[in-house]
């Protein structure tokens, strides 16, 4: 009996760790964490972080389809044509000779061809069921006519409200009832890595939607315009989307698509967005003065580099080193004077010449503001009252027709926009 009773357990043994080792071969994560035992024959080779059965895939953080997005965003999303009239013939000055006129007559010579008109091709992005559009300011430049076409079809003239060539941004003005409108997206809850959408009309070819992720934020120091904050985004934008939407996955309104880095035209997966922020306070201001005013101190001022602390023997590593001081503007008043370093305004801390440049255009003009200075290595404040910054330059115009944004799109890496600069 006890020998028998001893065979049935060695074969119940033999079965066990028959069983037991099969599935350690095929199925080791059924012996995961069964105790001490299942541990060890099914133990990982590192220990590594594995998302919980279910939860792997698409979730409602990543949808996986973003149709809902464009189609909340597409209709608010236009075409704009922008055209700009060829000048008249100019008249033969022969016709001045009355021997010439004998002749030939008034109408004997055949008069040249007219300069061909300089059409232009964009996007905008209707921002109120007023009519207001936004859209880039080098889309509409120098243009006599402006004619924007719905995403429904619909097409109407456009006038221009006003425009701010320093952010480079415009506000249209259309008339027609039901305007789809887009609704604006909150700049501080986006992130890079999030998901965004591009929409425009690339190369004519009609609406387009493109899509990719936030490359950066904050981007500046890019020669593209005087005040630079962009959003930067690999989502496709190609000449003819300036002016159009970049949306996030729920479709609102992040950005206004200006420009791309291109060495052949086309998109390389490199392009910049004017944040919403500073569309909607440019679109504010146009559509209540007209213009957009910014505060102004009269210098030029420069980065503090390691190069120009060397060389004057500077302990600041920071801050912006006036390197001129026009002569009775604001910071001549003020008594600043070159070689001071500007290290603070207000309570806001000024860590380059950018910062500089943003802190004082949001300053109201006429507002006394205190400008903290580095002067020969010892402290220095100074009330400053703040001027109005003037008006930049006019550009040249570009030559080119239809491309889709012309030059504006700033297809070219060595971007010409210094719009007089950075003189502060």
């Amino acid at each position: 009996m006890l020998r028998r009773f001893w065979l049935l357990f060695a074969q119940a043994v033999t079965v066990l760790l028959a069983l037991i080792f099969i599935i350690a071969t095929l199925k080791p994560q059924w012996l995961q964490g069964q105790g001490q035992f299942g541990r060890q024959l099914a133990a990982p080779i590192v220990a590594l972080q594995e998302v919980a059965p279910g939860l792997g895939g698409h979730g409602p953080s990543s949808p996986s389809s973003y149709a809902d997005a464009a189609q909340k965003a597409m209709p608010a999303v236009v075409n704009v044509f922008s055209s700009k009239g060829g000048a008249p013939a100019p008249r033969d000055p022969r016709l001045n000779d009355p021997l010439f006129r004998y002749f030939f007559g008034e109408g004997g010579v055949p008069a040249k061809p007219a300069p061909h008109a300089a059409s232009n091709l964009g996007s905008g992005v209707i921002v109120s069921a007023d009519g207001y559009i936004l859209t880039n300011q080098h889309v509409v430049d120098g243009a006599d006519e402006i004619e924007v076409a719905l995403a429904d079809g619909r097409k109407t003239d456009a006038k221009i409200i006003g425009s701010d060539p320093e952010t480079d941004l415009a506000v249209l003005k259309i008339n027609l009832p039901n305007l789809p409108i887009i609704t604006l997206g909150r700049m501080d809850s986006a992130r890079v890595g999030d998901v965004v959408l591009a929409i425009g009309n690339p190369f004519g070819v009609g609406q387009t939607v493109t899509m990719g992720i936030i490359s950066a934020l904050g981007r500046n120091h890019l020669g593209i315009n005087t005040f630079e904050n962009f959003i930067q985004t690999d989502a496709a934008i190609n000449p003819g989307n300036s002016g159009g939407a970049l949306v996030d996955v729920h479709g609102n309104l992040l950005g206004i698509n200006t420009a791309i880095y291109s060495r052949s035209g086309g998109s390389l997966g490199i392009g910049f967005a004017i944040p919403v922020s500073t569309a909607r306070t440019v679109l504010e201001s146009i559509i209540e003065t007209g213009t957009v005013t910014r505060g102004w101190i009269g210098v030029e001022p420069q980065d503090v580099t390691p190069d120009i602390t060397e060389s004057f023997g500077l302990n600041q590593k920071t801050g912006a080193i006036v390197a001129g001081v026009l002569q009775g503007g604001p910071a001549d008043k003020a008594g600043i004077k070159p070689g001071d370093i500007l290290i603070g305004v207000n309570d806001q801390t000024i860590e380059d010449t950018t910062k500089l440049l943003n802190v004082i255009a949001q300053i109201k003009p006429g507002t006394t503001a205190l400008m903290h200075l580095i002067r020969k290595n010892k402290p220095l404040d100074v009330d400053l009252v703040v001027g109005k910054r003037p008006p930049p330059p006019k550009r040249a115009p570009v030559d080119g027709g239809g491309g889709g944004g012309g030059g504006g799109d700033n297809n070219d890496d060595n971007s010409d926009s210094d719009n007089g600069s950075n003189a502060e």
